[in-house]
């Protein structure tokens, strides 16, 4: 997928300059080579897959980097890098993927009951559990490919401790990385924005660039979304404001219509018992401002102690 991610930013790129020479250097990072832990050992989404990347800008080996949104740490600096473009945003709900042989109405009809759905997400566990009280969890991790692999196999995930779950019966995905890899079709239910509210950025790529590189900078402004940008940066004010970390269960979702912007977040703990949702409306020039007034308001309503019974220090 991020392969397919970064061919599209290529094509991007040289359709705005076509007389620029764009060369994609491929790069395996500890979240891509350990298939098995929580990404939790890796610091995160950020230490499993974008740390080492970043070192390698700061180096000079890599003008840029691309990266999907939803995986960058929202509550930390980035000293000397700088998020020089976001592009148009797809799909940012999530959805619903069956093994072979199992239907939808199937799986409705029990309402979950019996059935193993596999997810790396803390987000997305919390939710499933609130929608489908009697479904099984269980920790499933691998790229896009590898996972619906894993799944119409029956394989079972192999676990830290040298045990194993699944198979699983089922799998929930962004609709928007099983676009890039081909395999919408996999689909069987688009879960709502309602049903499921997206991690922030989901359905966003951003590439990031050395902060100084004023020649990268200029060359990527030109494939800019000015929409997508202003959303990212609702949404990314609320993990700022509430100080989460790689393991906290924080949703958050903007739309924008004409001047005007909504955004919504949440925060959940995995078990699905305590939920906390805030949906207010501002100026959509203004969505720094809209994502800090959101965060307070979930910090009011109790959202700290959830965030902080969710923190590996405290396990």
């Amino acid at each position: 997928m991020a392969l397919a991610q970064t061919e599209g930013i290529a094509r991007l790129l040289r359709a705005a300059d076509p007389a620029l020479d764009v060369e994609i250097v491929k790069f395996e990072t500890r979240g891509d080579q350990d298939q098995t832990s929580k990404l939790l050992r890796h610091g995160g989404k950020g230490g499993a897959f974008v740390a080492e990347i970043r070192e390698a800008m700061r180096a000079g080996q890599l003008q840029a980097a691309m990266h999907s949104l939803k995986d960058v740490p929202g509550n930390e600096e980035t000293p000397g890098l700088i998020i020089a473009a976001t592009l148009p945003r797809d799909a940012a709900n999530d959805a619903l993927v069956l093994r072979p042989g199992l239907s939808l109405d199937e799986f409705r009809a029990a309402k979950g009951k019996g059935f193993k759905i596999g997810t790396n997400a803390v987000r997305r566990a919390a939710y499933l559990r609130r929608l489908f009280p009697d479904v099984t969890v269980i920790h499933f991790r691998g790229a896009a490919d590898t996972r619906v692999a894993k799944l119409d196999r029956g394989d079972k995930q192999r676990l830290p401790d040298g045990g194993e779950v699944g198979p699983a019966d089922a799998l929930v995905m962004a609709r928007s990385g099983l676009e890039r890899i081909g395999m919408a079709s996999r689909i069987v239910h688009d879960f709502s924005v309602r049903e499921m509210l997206p991690a922030v950025g989901q359905g966003i790529v951003a590439v990031e660039c050395v902060e100084k590189d004023w020649l990268t900078r200029g060359r990527l402004a030109k494939i800019e979304d000015v929409s997508s940008r202003l959303c990212a940066e609702a949404e990314r004010e609320v993990l700022w404001v509430l100080n989460g970390h790689c393991n906290s269960p924080i949703a958050g979702h903007a739309t924008l219509d004409g001047r005007e912007m909504t955004l919504t977040a949440a925060v959940l703990d995995e078990a699905g018992d305590r939920f906390i949702e805030v949906s207010r409306q501002g100026a959509a020039d203004r969505p720094r401002e809209l994502g800090r007034a959101v965060g307070l308001e979930l910090l009011d309503k109790g959202a700290a102690e959830i965030i902080a019974r969710t923190r590996p220090d405290e396990h």
